[in-house]
């Protein structure tokens, strides 16, 4: 019989690892992909290599924290580790039905808690720990990308520039006898760079997902010493990467909901910023989600740009019923205010590249033209257009915490019903 539950434990772990590795490597290279310079192929493969590397160097520490400290390791029992594993798989199933951004880690940790308080051997001083970078981290990224939005989002739009390469900027090449890449060496400076930095990004983000959601596989089979780490990390990035092969190619397609219609130097942005503070985490061995960093960094740079209409003295000053308060909108990202000009679109955004658009002419702009001041612009101007308004967010914030709850309250019954 343990034998048994030790086989569905493996196999439920990658089915783990297969959903993240669709819904991750969409979310690293979704804006690679749709700016051309990779193709769906190399983005699975770069996305394979790098969350490898995040998993084999500082994902240890969070495949340990999860594995034997936070709960003692003798209480994940094959049934224990089964039942772990089969809430994570609905945190999943869950967002893919809402369409929400769920923090499968936040999920992964709340039955690993129920367990621990089922089985009275959760290290509650760990746990505080846990709780509080999972506040303090999102308030990191909002302030990130409200600083961002307001102080440098203006002035980097004005710099670079992002379109759609021909041909990829790196590809692989099957003709051979071996798989090998080749690089575009036909691409101009500017857009060598721009892409060159998409393609870095992507690989960046990778490495953080790859580093902190390994752990959300194979954990608990790590603690029941079912497997080791080293072959549960082999284990984890092998689903993943099947999941990037396949299930993600449509995701790519997509380039998911929650970036198409953000312009491709947000996008980058938020990709910086989120993987960095879970890099970061992971390097603490606590796990946290990319999910939740990522959009509130989008939160935070939409309304960092939107409220460059205002002086501090005045977003202080006025009431919050004003109606020209600044939104949380990432709208005005797709605006870019240019002296003596009418507001034009900053550059494409990820889901026209993705769909082949080209840009208008008179989209584009020269890193010569001046950036309005703050306090300049008509704060109307700048939250129209929303395209992650307060109802969205309220939504999204309410299933980061139904999802963990559920599975707190799920995973305690059910193994206070098993003991």
């Amino acid at each position: 019989m343990a034998e048994l539950l030790i086989l569905v434990g493996l196999l439920v772990a990658v089915f783990v690892g297969y959903n993240i590795g669709g819904s991750s490597t969409a979310v690293a290279f979704g804006p690679a992909v749709g700016s051309r310079a990779v193709r769906k192929v190399t983005a699975g493969a770069l996305f394979t290599v790098f969350a490898f590397l995040g998993a084999w160097t500082i994902g240890r520490k969070v495949i340990t924290t999860m594995s034997t400290e936070i709960v003692d390791a003798t209480a994940f029992t094959p049934e224990a580790s089964v039942g772990v594993l089969f809430f994570t798989g609905l945190a999943l199933l869950i967002s893919n039905v809402y369409g929400v951004p769920a923090s499968t880690s936040m999920t992964a940790v709340a039955a690993i808690v129920g367990l621990g308080l089922a089985t009275a051997t959760l290290n509650t001083a760990l746990m505080f720990t846990i709780l509080s970078a999972w506040i303090v981290s999102p308030l990191i990224a909002v302030f990130t990308g409200v600083f961002i939005g307001r102080y440098l989002y203006p002035h980097l739009d004005a710099i670079f520039e992002f379109g759609r390469l021909t041909n990829p900027l790196i590809a692989i090449d099957t003709q051979g006898s071996l798989p090998r890449l080749s690089i575009n060496d036909n691409v101009a400076p500017r857009d060598l760079f721009g892409s060159a930095l998409v393609v870095a990004i992507a690989c960046y983000m990778g490495f953080s997902a790859g580093a902190s959601n390994a752990a959300n596989a194979v954990a608990p089979l790590v603690g029941n010493g079912s497997i080791d780490s080293s072959p549960a990390i082999l284990l984890a990035v092998g689903a993943i990467s099947v999941g990037g092969f396949t299930i993600a190619r449509r995701t790519l397609a997509t380039v998911g909901n929650d970036i198409t219609e953000m312009p491709i130097l947000a996008a980058l942005i938020v990709s910086t910023v989120g993987a960095t503070i879970i890099t970061v985490l992971s390097w603490l061995g606590i796990p946290a989600s990319l999910a939740v960093s990522t959009t509130s960094c989008i939160i935070g740079l939409g309304w960092g740009r939107a409220s460059r209409a205002r002086t501090l003295a005045e977003l202080v000053t006025q009431s919050p019923a004003d109606e020209s308060a600044p939104k949380f909108t990432t709208g005005a990202l797709k605006l870019h205010p240019v002296e003596g000009k009418k507001e034009v679109a900053a550059g494409p955004t990820v889901g026209e590249l993705a769909e082949g658009e080209t840009p208008d002419p008179d989209r584009q702009h020269a890193s010569g033209d001046r950036v309005s001041n703050i306090g300049e612009k008509d704060p109307e101007k700048l939250s129209a257009e929303g395209l992650f308004h307060q109802e969205a967010a309220a939504r999204v914030v309410t299933l980061w915490v139904i999802t963990p709850v559920m599975s707190l309250v799920g995973s305690y019954a059910l193994f206070s019903f098993l003991g």
